[in-house]
């Protein structure tokens, strides 16, 4: 009787093409496995493959006499990576991605909250528009864009003169760390405009954080008593603190391996994706750079395990 229901059901088609759906319909697991190997092992052979071959890389050395790559196992490139030079390069890069994320944040965090709890209808649409607009220009345009605003000669030094504050512009380039002969060559300007192209990344994960927060919580806060600070301290925060880290590890990562903007806007002092190119270009130093590379894999590692703690991947 079963078989006889069966062959109503599915009668046998004879066509080549029909006994094949016949067959995925009958093994999924065939179906899916053709479907997603090709694509997992492009991953596998061209991603996993590249940092595999890059890691391998790190553990060579360079001949300092002939300047040919040495072929033979040695931690001697990590020592070299160790020096008072390359760990300057190291801190530089760590240090301006912390800052970076930390000011999109707070930056970020009012924009987000004003989108998610407050915009209705065509306001929220204006809210999408106005930070995905910004992604959909050339991110060289929008970075030699800043560089003509942040010249001496550009449009915000005019301000600074126009509110007849050019002395404190010029009392801030006068730092020695931050400082610089005007902000297109200063790493006040490479923060600037770091900000400025990775907000969007901080944006929509905090938003998307925030839209999931219960109303009745935030009422239920204001019926015991509490105070609106109080109310944002141990209500909105915690729960919005999924998406803020979500949004910092765009902004964090990004920060860290991009040699664009400061070779663009910024000082002559390097930055990790700066040291990599240079070595890897005009040095022909293959190990070194790969060394270079493998502290921006580490530090993320360790900083998405941390996320995935917080339960930051929930918001994105």
């Amino acid at each position: 009787m079963t078989i006889v229901a069966e062959s109503i059901i599915l009668p046998e088609r004879r066509s080549t093409a029909g006994r094949l759906s016949d067959f995925f319909w009958r093994h999924p697991h065939v179906l899916l496995a053709i479907l997603l190997g090709p694509p997992l092992l492009w991953l596998g052979l061209v991603y996993l493959g590249s940092l595999f071959a890059l890691l391998l890389q790190s553990f060579f050395s360079i001949d300092e006499f002939s300047g040919l790559i040495n072929y033979e196992f040695t931690l001697a490139t990590y020592r070299q990576l160790l020096t008072d030079a390359n760990l300057d390069i190291i801190l530089r890069t760590v240090t301006m991605a912390a800052l970076v994320t930390l000011v999109s944040a707070v930056i970020a965090f009012p924009i987000a909250y004003y989108a998610a709890r407050c915009a209705r209808g065509k306001w929220k649409a204006l809210f999408y528009l106005a930070v995905m607009l910004p992604l959909w220009s050339s991110y060289l345009v929008k970075v030699y864009a800043w560089k003509l605003i942040l010249a001496k000669e550009g449009i915000l030094t005019w301000f600074f003169e126009k509110l007849n504050l050019l002395w404190l512009l010029d009392a801030w380039l006068a730092l020695p760390l931050v400082g610089g002969n005007s902000l297109s060559v200063s790493y006040t300007g490479t923060f600037i405009v770091f900000v400025y192209v990775w907000m969007p990344f901080m944006i929509l994960p905090i938003q998307a954080a925030l839209e999931r927060v219960p109303q009745n919580l935030i009422e239920a806060s204001s019926d015991l008593g509490g105070t609106p600070a109080q109310t944002f301290r141990y209500v909105l925060f915690p729960l919005a603190l999924p998406g803020i880290v979500a949004g910092s590890i765009f902004t964090f990562s990004l920060t860290l391996g991009d040699y664009i903007i400061p070779q663009i806007v910024g000082s002559s002092r390097l930055f990790i994706g700066q040291a990599v190119y240079a070595q890897q270009g005009t040095a022909g130093n293959i190990p070194l750079a790969a060394a270079f590379t493998v502290v921006p894999i580490v530090i993320m590692g360790a900083y998405l395990w941390m996320a995935k703690r917080m339960g930051a991947f929930d918001a994105l």
